[in-house]
Formats: structure tokens, sequence, C-alpha cells
């Protein structure tokens, strides 16, 4: 068979502001933009590289109903590779879909409007494409589950959330199943998987900070039935693979951008795949003409120091250029050290970054000892000096010599003894 060459990706959440500004040149919120601008430069990617099926795995949009300019921002970066002759299958994620069933997705349009080369996967359904050099190739879709749509009202009635999941989850299993048997009256044709749900085995990430609906996995086993040929999975922001060097690959994209500090280690990028008659190959392209936008934590244990904002802007001055990064500050410090630090001047240091979101003060607090769990109104002053001395572990001489002073001054106080 001519192989067939697609690209994989998912999870581009357009509308996610946090740590952002206002970009000037477009009113459009900059870190909106960052999203925008990888899937300009994964549409330049299809179309250069002649990628005969172009598959985004889910959850286009932040919000089930995102505003107008997002979605022609969207709508726009598709519409450009499907005018290159390349099909694009828009599979609907959490973050598209109503939690109503039977209203439409934040996806429909492109189906409503019969877009050509735009294939939408808002149910679990075997889809016969032809892609761009003429290859015929089955896509399965599994968008993500929708409880009141997979369950009826009756099985519901009674169960436990646990009793709802397991329902949920046996329904899904169910589905793919029916969907690979579909796949295997055509044994000629190549099949694909592609689905918007969480595995079993999967690590997860900040995916789970922004959550629309309440979750449900599948064990990896029921994906890796020998008729798919590759499983694009999205939902799960850190790219990864879940079957190993074995075939079929299982394999999440991850998200085009970070989200937040949770994703600060993970690169960023793309998947692209080969089917063909040898195993499917593929490969992750990170960083393709530009980075993910970076973040940044600087963590400075000030402690032992006897200046503390100097110290922590040395080690703001020891990073590389933040220029383009989202920082934030980790100081630990002593309690009384605490007035020392001066936000002002740490603020001035981090002048120069994109964007700073946060200087996190992490303050160790000197821990008060009971007094033997005695209430200090039944102790007298000399008592209670007694057991200070103790808890401080005063050295026994100087406890006396302290105790005789205190007397002293404690009977001086009550009229009973003159100070000397």
């Amino acid at each position: 068979m001519q192989p067939i060459k697609l690209l994989h990706t998912a999870d581009s959440h357009i509308g996610m502001e946090n740590y952002g500004r206002i970009d000037p040149a477009t009113g459009i919120n900059a870190r909106v933009m960052d999203f925008l601008r990888r899937l300009s430069d994964m549409a330049d990617y299809a179309i250069e590289q002649s990628v005969d099926l172009f598959v985004f795995a889910g959850d286009a949009y932040k919000t089930r109903d995102p505003n107008p300019t997002y979605q022609r921002e969207f709508a726009r970066r598709i519409k450009k590779i499907a005018d290159a002759g390349i099909p694009v299958l828009l599979l609907v994620g959490n973050h598209d879909m109503s939690n109503v069933p039977r209203k439409a997705s934040s996806i429909t349009i492109f189906d409503t409007l019969d877009v050509p080369n735009v294939i939408v996967g808002d149910r679990e359904a075997l889809h016969s494409i032809t892609c761009r050099r003429g290859q015929p190739l089955l896509v399965a879709t599994a968008p993500y589950p929708l409880r009141t749509a997979l369950i009826s009202r009756e099985a519901q009635q009674g169960k436990s959330l646990a009793e709802l999941d397991t329902l949920l989850q046996n329904a899904m299993i169910e589905n793919i199943q029916a969907l690979a048997e579909q796949a295997r009256q055509q044994p000629d044709v190549p099949a694909i998987l592609v689905g918007h749900f969480s595995v079993n085995e999967a690590s997860h990430g900040s995916e789970q900070n922004i959550m629309i609906g309440r979750d449900a996995a599948l064990p990896r086993s029921v994906l890796i039935d020998p008729i798919w040929r590759y499983v694009a999975l999205g939902h799960v922001h850190k790219h990864q693979s879940l079957n190993r060097d074995a075939q079929p690959p299982v394999v999440y994209s991850g998200s085009i951008e970070r989200i937040d500090f949770g994703e600060e280690r993970e690169p960023k990028g793309f998947v692209v795949a080969e089917i063909g008659d040898e195993p499917t190959t593929w490969q992750f392209v990170p960083g393709y003409r530009r980075e993910a936008r970076p973040f940044v934590t600087v963590r400075v244990d000030v402690r032992e120091q006897t200046g503390p904002t100097p110290a922590v802007i040395a080690a703001i001055e020891q990073q590389r250029d933040l220029s383009e990064a989202v920082v934030r500050v980790i100081v630990k410090l002593r309690q009384a050290q605490e007035p020392l630090l001066s936000e002002r001047e740490i603020a001035r240091a981090l002048e120069g970054a994109y964007f700073v979101a946060t200087l996190q003060k992490d303050v160790e607090r000197i821990e008060r000892q009971r007094l033997g769990g005695v209430s200090v109104e039944a102790l007298t002053p000399a008592e209670l000096l007694a057991r200070y001395l103790e808890v401080k572990k005063t050295p026994a001489a100087r406890a006396r010599l302290l105790l005789e002073h205190g007397a002293a001054l404690i009977g001086a106080v009550d009229g009973v003894t003159d100070l000397p």
C-alpha cells in the first residue's frame, strides 16, 4: 500500500488566558496567541511536509462556549490545512461538548457547513476517509464519553458514583470493541482509532486542574487490538507512548502549549506517524519553528543567608534569558527573615521577564512548644520561668542563677522583698 503520513495533535485549549496580557497587535490575549501560533506552525508543517491526514484528538477550546474571535482563529487554521487538500479529522473532547445530549458541540459548525476535507468525530463511528494522495483509511472515532448519552436514565437510578463509573467504562469498552469488529470487516483497508479519554496506565498532568466533568478511564488492553495501525489519543497533556515499541502505537500527543507550572518540564510538540506495509513508525516533533512558552521556577533557600533579598536577586540573575518566560519565585526562609525580604527589589529584578506569576514565600516558622500540657494559669511566675528555661534547654548553672535573680524580681514586684 502507499504509505499514509499523518500528523497527530490534540488539546489546543484556545482561550487559555492565564499568565498573559492583551497583545496590542491583535487585540487577543498574548497567551492565546501562543496557542494559535503553535497551530499555525503545525498547519505549515502539514502542508510543507505533504502530510496525508491531519488528526486533532479533541479539546479545541478552553470552554464549551468559546467566543466568536477564538472560533474564527481556530477555524482559519483548520481551513488552511483543508484547503491544501489534506483531510482533517476533528474529534470532540470534553471541553468541546455540551453536557446536554443532542446539543451541538463547539466544533459541530464544520459539519453543519459541510466544510470540504473536514470530518467531525462527535460520536462513536467508523469513517471511511480518502487521504490526500487517494489512500483509503478507516478512522474509528471515540469522543469524550458523555455519561447521559452512554447510560440510560433507568440504569443510572440508585447507583453510586463508583457504580456509574463502572457502567460508563463498560459502555466505552463495548463501543470500542464494536468499532474494532466493524473495521475487521474491511481487512484490506488500514484502520486507526482516535480517542479522547483517560487510560489507566497514563501519567496525568495539568489536565486534571482544568477538567470539565467527571473523568472515566479505560484499561490499555482495550486499545492494543491488532486491527488498529495507530491509536491517536487526546485529553492527557503529557506526551507519552503507552505501548512502548509494540504495535499498535498508543500515543498521547500531549497539549500543544504549556498550561501552567505543572507542565514546566514537559516537552510540547506533535506526533507524525507513517502507516504502510511495515509496522507503523512514529516520531515526536518538538519545537517546530518555535519552542513552547517556557515556564521557569526560581527556587531559593536563604535560611542561612544574612541578607535574603540579595540572595534571591542573585538567583534570578543566574537564570538564562527570562524575556520569553513565565516566571515564579519560591523563597524558603526563616520567620525572622521575612521582614527583611524586599518584594519591591525582587520585582525590579524580574522586570525583564515575559510574565511574573508569583513570589511565593515558604516561611519556616518557630514551633511553639507546650509547657508540659499544664495550664499557664495554674503555674506561678517562678514555675513559668523554670518551665521556660527547661524548654530552652538552658545549662543548669545558668538556669539556677537566672531563677535566683528571677525570684528576687518576682518577690520585689509582689512586695515580699526589696531589690538589692
